[in-house]
Formats: C-alpha cells, structure tokens, sequence
C-alpha cells in the first residue's frame, strides 16, 4: 500500500474499507502494512525477494479497526489506548498473523503488541 492509497484515505475520512477486511474480534487489531518501495532512495532497485522478506519483518503498519475488546482492560491499559483508528504504529518484526487481500498485507495483532505511534512511518527502519 502507497502512502496516498485509497484505503488510508478512505479510513482517514471514516469511509468504509473493502468488504473483505476482516472484523477484529476480543483483543485484536487490524494492521495494513506499507508497501516495500522498489528502488532505495539513491536509486538502486531492490529485488523482488528481498522487498518481500523486508515486508514480512515489516515494524510499522496502518491501524484500520479495533476489536472490541482491544484496551478495555483497565488494570493493563490504566492511561487507556495506546492507539486509534489512523494511526501509525511501530510493532514487532513477524507479529501477529499475516493475511493478503487483493495482494496488499495485513496483520491481526494483539492490542499490548503496538509498540510506540509514529507521524510518519517512511523514516522508521528496521535494523
């Protein structure tokens, strides 16, 4: 997914994503994954391959929707979310279960596993 793509668009504005998005369910949340740009920024284009292994470490994703249970433990989450709808968030490397609709990437992942909000997840790298 580009960073000008229709779905972060449309979540942005409180539209409706693609029917097949599935529906979080207790404490999961939704991830869309950035898509692996294919050139570096000086102009080196990147193997397929290794586009593909980067986008399954892949630390940063899109939160697109909630379970409804996701930080409603008071004693765990005493200052509440630590995200909303919209946001980026940095996770751990091959968190949660993996999913491919319409060839772009999605994670379900546990509301505890979001690890820090980022503004803009273009400057985050994995080491």
């Amino acid at each position: 997914m580009s960073y000008d793509s229709v779905v972060e668009k449309d979540v942005l504005e409180g539209k409706r994503t693609a029917s097949q998005l599935p529906c979080p369910c207790g404490w999961t949340v939704l991830i869309a994954l950035p898509e692996k740009e294919d050139k570096t920024e000086g102009g080196v284009y990147v193997p397929e391959e290794l586009r593909d292994r980067e986008h399954t470490a892949s630390i940063t994703g899109m939160v697109l929707k909630m379970g409804p249970d996701a930080y409603q433990d008071k004693e765990k989450f005493p200052t509440g979310p630590y995200c909303k709808v919209g946001d980026w968030i940095m996770m751990k490397s091959y968190s949660g279960d993996r999913l491919v609709i319409h060839g772009q990437e999605f994670r379900l992942i546990n509301d505890d596993n979001v690890r820090a909000v980022v503004d803009d997840p273009r400057g985050v790298k994995r080491l």
